[in-house]
């Protein structure tokens, strides 16, 4: 890898509709344990305004904090360009967001643990924290691995 390599990260944009779960759950894995070679953003098209407690709880049990976040709009990255952007939400029960920028596209769909039922929505959100460890990150090594450089 050069060092021009080295210096700047790929950049991943994760999408979903109301960013608050699922998005949020594979931005905070990103950035913890593929920092090092990613910087991820997560947004919806319509946003909720916060972070659903049990993504902060799910991710806080593996040592990831992201009770910082903040639900974001897509629209706030308008502009920017991304490596990869990945669609989250399941197509079977709700319309994911169409990007429109540059980069990658990819979806990598799974089920809204906010939906589960009260006493199952712990381990819903476990379940999918821990399918996206390996499937979002396993795409992103995966994709890196056979990229030839950025989109810019």
């Amino acid at each position: 890898m050069s060092s021009n390599m080295s210096d700047e990260k790929y950049r991943v944009l994760v999408l979903c509709t109301g960013n608050s779960a699922r998005s949020q759950l594979a931005e905070g894995l990103i950035n913890a344990r593929s920092g090092d070679q990613w910087i991820a953003q997560s947004a919806g098209t319509r946003p909720i305004g916060w972070v659903h407690p049990e993504a902060i709880a799910a991710l806080r049990e593996i040592g990831i904090d992201i009770s910082h976040h903040r639900s974001k709009s897509i629209g706030e990255f308008s502009g920017q360009e991304f490596d990869v952007v990945i669609t989250v939400c399941d197509d079977a029960a709700q319309n994911c967001p169409v990007w429109l920028g540059r980069g990658r596209r990819v979806h990598i769909g799974f089920p809204d643990p906010a939906a589960a039922p009260p006493d199952q929505k712990a381990a819903e959100f476990r379940a999918v924290r821990d399918a996206m460890q390996t499937q979002v990150l396993g795409f992103l090594n995966q994709w890196q691995s056979q990229s030839n450089g950025r989109i810019r």
